[in-house]
């Protein structure tokens, strides 16, 4: 029966790698799949937060226990990502915003920008440095520590910069926050013992694919709307995904050129990993009340996220495909 069961998982896992060995070109289309077939968006939304959970459980899974005590050993570089992602970003942010007037010009997209930059770094960042070939530990490291922060920081920015136009709940956030990352470790930490760590490294290709599968769920959930919006007015939603990479890739540069001391590809990883905000967290939070701009600016900002470890490849060390 064994034997009947492993060949019966041959099939699936050799799939799975074919398409871990897609990389970087199966992370970009997911957008593109999202915006061309909008009913797997609506088949699949139910389970984005399963789907977020299993991408933090591959990340926890996968990390180098000697690269995480390396980097436990300098925690100065661990501060200054977390105190920058955390606390520099929303208020350059904020700050850029009120300067420019976009709150009074564009409040909606204002409202989509403060989200944005008072969000965690996503909980697929990870699971797309791995795709580059990037420094994963460190990437996970930074996104648990300035996770850990927003229940507190979220709020306060939002309400020092629109007062209480928008109501987060910090205890619900942090709740849910705890139970998401607790429980992703305890799944990690439990698959580690059962299959161990040679296993785990010795299907990386496949596990790579179940990564690309997890992220579809949610890229589709999003970009449902695209189509439509475009349909309806296409140089505006043009312009807005032209801003979307724009702030991308200006967080992503900052951050990089900031912590260039470190090393260019740990320098990369950090700029990646906070240029990946986690959207999906404040629409939770928020409980999806937004303006339809928001939603709109939102969506389009998935875009340079997924598209990114395709474009960025170049600069990234390590072969990646």
């Amino acid at each position: 029966m064994a034997v009947t069961l492993l060949n019966s998982l041959a099939i699936p896992v050799r799939v799975l790698a074919w398409l871990g060995r897609q990389g970087t070109r199966a992370i970009a289309a997911l957008v593109f799949i999202g915006i061309v077939v909008p009913p797997i968006g609506d088949m699949l939304k139910p389970f984005v937060t399963e789907a977020i959970f299993l991408l933090l459980c591959i990340s926890f899974m996968r990390v180098d226990m000697s690269a995480l005590r390396d980097h436990l050993r300098q925690p100065g570089i661990i501060l200054a990502a977390t105190g920058w992602t955390t606390f520099a970003v929303p208020l350059i942010f904020g700050v850029s915003c009120l300067a420019t007037g976009l709150d009074k010009h564009s409040p909606d997209l204002f409202l989509g920008l403060m989200l944005q930059s008072v969000a965690s770094p996503m909980m697929a960042a990870p699971a797309l440095a791995a795709l580059m070939g990037l420094d994963t530990t460190l990437v996970l490291i930074t996104l648990v520590t300035s996770t850990s922060l927003v229940p507190l920081t979220a709020p306060l920015f939002a309400y020092a910069f629109f007062g209480a136009a928008l109501t987060l709940s910090p205890l619900t956030l942090g709740l849910k926050l705890f139970a998401l990352l607790a429980g992703s470790l305890f799944v990690a930490a439990a698959i580690r013992w059962i299959v161990g760590t040679a296993a785990i490294r010795r299907h990386k290709e496949a596990i790579d694919g179940l990564n690309i599968l997890f992220m579809l769920v949610f890229v589709t959930a999003v970009m449902g709307t695209v189509a439509g919006s475009f349909l309806a007015s296409p140089l505006n939603v043009i312009g807005l995904a032209l801003f979307a990479f724009a702030v991308f890739f200006t967080v992503l540069g900052l951050t990089t050129l900031i912590f260039r001391s470190i090393g260019h590809e740990h320098a990369l990883a950090l700029g990646l990993v906070v240029s990946q905000r986690n959207m999906g967290l404040m629409l939770a939070a928020t409980d999806g009340v937004l303006p339809g701009l928001t939603w709109l600016y939102f969506a389009l900002c998935q875009f340079p996220i997924y598209m990114s470890p395709q474009l960025l490849k170049p600069l990234a060390r390590t072969k990646v495909d």
